[in-house]
This record gives C-alpha cells, structure tokens and sequence, in this order.
C-alpha cells in the first residue's frame, strides 16, 4: 500500500531524529554561550589561538579572516583561508580559542591529505546537483508512476553518504584541535576539559544530521515498497 503525501505513517521513523536535532541544537547553544562567558586564563584571541597552531604545523600560507555571522566559522582549502566569526576571531573565552583551533583542524588535514576531508571534497559538486534534484524527482514519483521515486532516492543516498563521511572529518578535527591546545598550552587543566565539553556539543549536530539523513533515506525506501506492493 502507497502511503500518500497526506497520511504517511512512515513519518514516525523522524520522531528520533527530530528530537536528537532539536537536542543538539539546544546542546551547542547552551555550552557555547556558556562558556563564550569564560575567558581561558592565558588570553589568547581565537585569532592569536590559530595563527599559533597554524604556524606551529607550517602552515604559514594559511592566512585568517574575521566574517560575519555567529559561529559560521570554517576553514576554506580551495583558498587556504581560516575564516573566523567575530565573536570567535577577537574572543578571549574558552568557546573562542576552541573553535578556532577546530577549524586549524581542518586546515591540517588538509595539509596531511587526510583522505575522509579528501573524499568529502570531491563529494561537494556532487551532493550540490543531487541535494537539489532529488525531492524533485522525489516529488514526481509521489504524483506520478515510472522511476522518478527511484531516482530521487539514489540521488539523496548521495547527501546521505556526504551526511556519514563528514563525522570522521569532524571528530578527528576536533581531537586534532585539543591535541594543539594542549600541548602548545593555549589551555590546561579544566580549560582543555571545557574545550572539550565545547567541541563534543558542535560534533553532536553532525551525528543528528546524520542519523536525520539515514532514517530518511530509510522512510523513502519504505515509502518505494510500500508503493510497489
């Protein structure tokens, strides 16, 4: 039986993934905001913090820009540009200094040819055209008959696959990020246990995007089966 776009009981296999979201988004605001209020003891800027661990690993090239927005920093390798958001680039607290050194993280990786970053790039061109078509096709085949259903879940199974490969990148950008700051003593003692708390609760909203990517891939096999019985 077909599942219309009305009544759809496969819906429910969100409600976990819903929830997780909403529990991530909640878990990165609270312990970012909380600790933007601690200032690390020695400090540093979270510009200071990655010209720092960036210069310490070579990467002189590498160069920093503050740009707006709220924690909309990230790392650029086709440039090799660090781009910090203000409250980031000239903060002084333990949420500044630690998502700085994530995104040095990154930079890293991308200077060792880590392969999961690799491979995360060469997905981008891909996942662009296959995020924006498959609930196109998708949508189709709710409508219609023929393949289109098909075709829309092979494409999302592209976002999807984006969705997994990026949790390895962004956990061992976070490990490498705590190792700098330790062991160049930019924090110590409970600072790095904080910065920790800091990048643990960031990292969680990559698991929900993609435990949200994988039980929807699922809900649209099941909606495909339910289609053909």
């Amino acid at each position: 039986m077909y599942y219309g776009v009305g009544y759809d009981r496969t819906m429910l296999l969100l409600i976990p993934a819903i929830l997780l979201t909403l529990y991530a988004q909640y878990k990165v605001s609270s312990t970012t905001n909380r600790f933007f209020r601690v200032r690390s003891s020695r400090g540093y800027t979270g510009e200071q913090t990655a010209r720092q661990i960036l210069d310490q690993n070579g990467l002189f090239n590498v160069r920093i820009e503050m740009v707006r927005g709220r924690l909309s920093d990230h790392y650029d390798p086709r440039s090799k540009v660090l781009r910090l958001s203000q409250d980031v680039y000239s903060g002084t607290s333990i949420t500044s200094v630690a998502v700085a050194a994530h995104e040095c993280g990154h930079a890293i990786q991308h200077a060792h040819g880590y392969v999961p970053l690799n491979l995360r790039s060469s997905l981008v061109p891909v996942v662009n055209f296959a995020s924006n078509m498959s609930w196109v096709f998708i949508m189709l085949g709710f409508f219609t008959r023929g393949i289109f259903l098909q075709i829309g879940i092979i494409l999302f199974a592209a976002s999807v696959l984006f969705q997994i490969v990026t949790l390895p990148v962004e956990f061992n950008a976070s490990s490498r990020a705590l190792a700098q700051l330790t062991s160049l003593g930019i924090v110590e003692g409970r600072e790095a246990r904080d910065s920790r708390k800091v990048l643990q609760a960031a990292a969680l909203t990559y698991v929900a995007a993609a435990v949200t990517a994988i039980l929807q891939l699922l809900r649209l096999v099941m909606i495909a089966q339910n289609r053909d019985d």
